[in-house]
């Protein structure tokens, strides 16, 4: 059994309503209270309210996100893809989330403290006036030793500039696009494809009616 809060506040303009909002944040915090209280494990959601893949919608995922690792959820649904209030799903809105889990994974995992990571040898190699670019310890452990992400750009304006001013939407969609090619379905029976088919043509259908 898992305990699921979800709430957030309306837009009061439209009765519209919004996710990503500091209400909908702390009503996480308090769902993850509530779920400890019952000794449950805790389900939350990235959600935003934002019609298109833009900063509204990866503020408000963020602030989803802050919700659902502060109030210490087990099991994050709608965790990647969510747009439009939940009507609909997007590939580069996957992508970008999917850049987002990872940073906070990252960020949560517990500092390493030891030989390697306080690089007492490459301060003493680097001296005083120095750097660290071409210290053995940096020669060896460059290549691992921060987050690489999958969306963000680095580079400096110039480089930005003339390789095509992309967007982070532009480069969610080469990155999901390129994921398709790659994919390559797994094994898997005969009678199940089938099943998965008809699954899929009648919710079809019944999204269709519901329209």
């Amino acid at each position: 059994m898992v305990y699921g809060g979800f709430t957030s506040n309306a837009d009061m303009r439209s009765g519209a309503p919004a996710f990503g909002t500091p209400e909908y944040t702390r009503a996480a915090w308090a769902s993850g209270q509530l779920a400890r209280r019952y000794g449950l494990p805790f389900r939350s959601s990235n959600t935003n309210a934002s019609n298109c893949v833009d900063a509204q919608a990866a503020w408000e995922s963020q602030m989803s996100l802050w919700g659902a690792v502060m109030g210490h959820a087990q099991v994050i649904k709608h965790a990647a893809g969510w747009l439009e209030g939940g009507l609909c799903a997007s590939f580069e809105k996957f992508i970008i989330d999917i850049d987002m889990l990872q940073m906070m994974r990252e960020t949560l995992t517990p500092l390493q403290v030891d030989e390697s990571t306080l690089a007492l040898d490459a301060i003493r190699e680097a001296g005083h006036g120095g750097h660290f670019f071409g210290t053995a310890h940096t020669m060896a452990n460059y290549t691992t030793a921060f987050y690489e992400p999958l969306v963000s750009d680095w580079s400096n304006f110039e480089t930005w500039h003339d390789n095509g001013e992309q967007t982070a939407f532009q480069r969610a969609n080469k990155i999901y696009r390129q994921k398709l090619e790659e994919y390559e379905a797994p094994a898997m029976g005969e009678s199940k494809l089938e099943s998965l088919k008809e699954y899929a043509d009648q919710r079809r259908r019944e999204l269709e009616f519901a329209r």
